[in-house]
């Protein structure tokens, strides 16, 4: 047998099973913890409610913490401080919440601050589905009171429980303050809200005698038999200009004629709140009681005034009289 050459052996196994590749050596390179990170884009979200008057939520206060606290905040970099003035937290229709959810969607914050869930809102459903959708954006909320991050193993788990707290704090609220409402109409005091011819002044309701003028225009010239259309155009012609500062209007007109204010009584409850969340008005048709309070004011014109306009509207108009006052013509006219 023939003597290998030298090296021989060594090549034959370096050329032993060709084709096979050769075993890859990988070698993991552990993340840098002292690499200087991107800042963060961090946004906040304040609201105060009508009902909270306290110094420590108030609309500037919560503002002004959250400005402060961002710039004070190693690696942050300020997104915006959304706040809404006056709304409620039950609905998402507020207008600095949508244009933070707009920046959102356009990729401009990465994480977004807020004082609690009752801040943020009251919707249990709203308030998930609005974290949710921020959760697949890439974008975390921080509720400072709750100490709940919506991006941790267990933040949609507490969200769903405190908001439920929340939202059942807003109706627990929110009947109070019926209740409250309607046991100052028990006892004989309505709310008072400006109208064409009165001005509320020190919480009364005051006559504005020019305006109370044309109150008793319009209704000695529906009972004279003009309508509700011509009585607007005329008026406007004239340059007398509405509560809103507008021209009369045949609708306008049709309510000032059906307005029981104007007699120096009020019917109170004529409408109200479907419920917390939707905060939608609803003509109460006797799914609620009604309080006719007599001489809450200085009447414009008298009952028997008021009376004949209404007795005037059905035969005009076909409609019923329902609590004293003659139902909506279909087009006043």
């Amino acid at each position: 047998m023939p003597a290998n050459k030298p090296g021989g052996a060594s090549n034959a196994r370096k050329g032993a099973a060709p084709g096979k590749p050769k075993q890859k050596r990988i070698r993991v390179i552990e993340a840098d913890s002292t690499a200087p990170a991107g800042l963060k884009r961090v946004a906040a979200y304040a609201r105060v409610s009508m009902e909270s008057e306290e110094l420590a939520h108030s609309f500037s206060a919560q503002v002004n913490y959250y400005s402060d606290l961002i710039r004070r905040t190693p690696g942050w970099r300020c997104a915006g401080v959304f706040a809404d003035e006056g709304i409620s937290g039950t609905s998402t229709n507020r207008p600095e919440f949508q244009r933070m959810l707009a920046e959102c969607e356009a990729g401009h914050i990465d994480l977004i601050l807020t004082k609690s869930i009752s801040r943020f809102a009251r919707n249990t459903v709203d308030l998930l589905e609005t974290v949710r959708h921020l959760k697949e954006l890439e974008i975390e909320v921080l509720f400072e009171r709750e100490r709940i991050r919506s991006l941790s193993e267990d933040g949609e788990l507490m969200l769903t429980l405190m908001a439920s707290f929340a939202q059942e704090e807003s109706y627990s609220i929110s009947e109070n303050c019926k209740w409250s409402i309607r046991k100052r109409y028990e006892s004989g005091k309505p709310r008072n809200r400006g109208l064409y011819g009165y001005r509320v002044v020190n919480g009364n309701l005051a006559i504005v005698e020019e305006e109370a003028e044309v109150v008793r225009r319009i209704f000695r010239m529906f009972l004279e038999g003009e309508s509700c259309y011509a009585i607007g155009k005329r008026l406007t012609l004239e340059g007398v200009r509405s509560y809103s500062g507008t021209g009369f209007s045949g609708v306008v007109v049709s309510y000032m004629l059906r307005q029981e204010k104007y007699t120096g009584c009020t019917l109170c409850q004529k409408f109200y709140t479907e419920n917390h969340i939707t905060h939608k008005e609803i003509r109460n048709r006797g799914e609620l009681p009604m309080y006719f309070i007599e001489g809450t004011h200085p009447a414009i014109i008298s009952r028997e005034t008021f009376q004949a306009a209404q007795e005037e509207f059905v035969r005009r108009h076909g409609v019923d009289i329902r609590n004293g006052i003659a139902g909506r013509a279909p087009k006043p006219r």
